[in-house]
């Protein structure tokens, strides 16, 4: 008599559980699927864009309104990335236990799943916030969706690199949710993090790179050697840092915004070039110091854009 498989095991433990617990683990199943921590950091970017517009704290309600509405958009956007890519997910480690390759969800719940998220995104930000904030949330499901997962990931090294333009529009969301138009500001926001997204993705690829290979995912780390992929990340980091300065000259900031830019991009210099120097040297990468600095900067980085309007200091 043959041993039961894991996957016996599993429906048998899943047939024990109460009612109540099978639900919770439903719907934590669903809320993977939105990918919450990359959720938490798009809206990092949307508030300080907000305030920054405002020059001072909008209102709460206008506040909670653009974050649901935009946090529907993403979880959409996500969930639909997952669906698509249920393939390649179960090839790679990083990915295996996700809802769609486990079973926990089917395919079919994650793709009505993802299309409703994305019409009550638009829906909602059209009615509590204004149109022009839903349309650019729903070009950023659109983007991800069919520009970076369909088009571009599979087929290109660059597809990081250009695919990342969804990641860039919270900021745009959150200043025309407070004028209702868009202005020079949003867009240099928009390139701060359209910058950022190659030098914080490439090194978790680096980590992830027999992932990626396995799964013909050409990542810019799978295609090229470690020297190489360094020499780029060193290169976006300064065009990055260099494309920071410009909120100086088109928005009204001040000491605190100017400081904490010189600082903070020195900071990840510094991470991109000791990252480049361990390749040169073949020593061990250690990527993920560089992946888990880049979070910390462009999270400190926007909130000295939301601290400067608040404490009134301008040059």
């Amino acid at each position: 008599m043959s041993a039961p498989s894991g996957e016996s095991l599993q429906v048998v433990a899943g047939a024990r559980q109460s009612p109540g617990r099978r639900a919770l683990r439903k719907v934590n199943a669903y809320v993977a699927l939105t990918k919450p921590r990359i959720i938490e950091l798009l809206l990092v970017t949307t508030v300080p864009s907000m305030i920054l517009a405002q020059q001072g704290l909008p209102s709460v309600w206008l506040i909670l309104a653009t974050l649901v509405g935009g946090s529907l958009a993403a979880g959409s956007a996500n969930t639909l990335n997952m669906y698509i890519d249920r393939d390649i997910d179960k090839e790679m480690r990083r990915t295996e236990g996700r809802p769609l390759v486990t079973g926990e969800v089917s395919p079919r719940g994650a793709l009505v799943f993802g299309v409703v998220l994305g019409v009550v995104s638009f829906v909602q930000l059209t009615w509590t916030v204004n149109l022009i904030s839903a349309v650019l949330a729903l070009a950023a499901i659109l983007l991800y969706v069919f520009f970076y997962t369909l088009l571009l990931k599979r087929r290109t090294p660059q597809n990081i690199v250009w695919g990342g333009v969804a990641g860039c529009l919270p900021a745009l969301i959150g200043w025309s949710s407070v004028t209702g138009r868009l202005d020079v500001a949003p867009f240099v926001l928009f390139g701060i993090v359209f910058l950022w997204t190659p030098p914080h993705y490439w090194p978790l690829s680096l980590r992830y790179k027999d992932d990626y290979a396995a799964a013909g995912v050409p990542m810019l780390p799978v295609v090229a050697d470690t020297v190489t992929v360094a020499r780029q990340i060193v290169v976006y980091s300064w065009v990055m840092v260099a494309w920071s300065l410009l909120l100086i000259p088109t928005a009204p900031t001040g000491p605190i915004y100017a400081v904490s830019a010189v600082l903070l991009g020195a900071g990840f210099l510094a991470g991109a070039y000791g990252l480049l120097g361990r390749a040169k040297r073949d020593e061990p990468l250690e990527p993920m110091k560089l992946f888990h600095g880049s979070i910390t900067y462009l999270s400190l980085l926007f909130v000295a854009v939301a601290v400067d309007p608040l404490v009134g200091l301008h040059f």
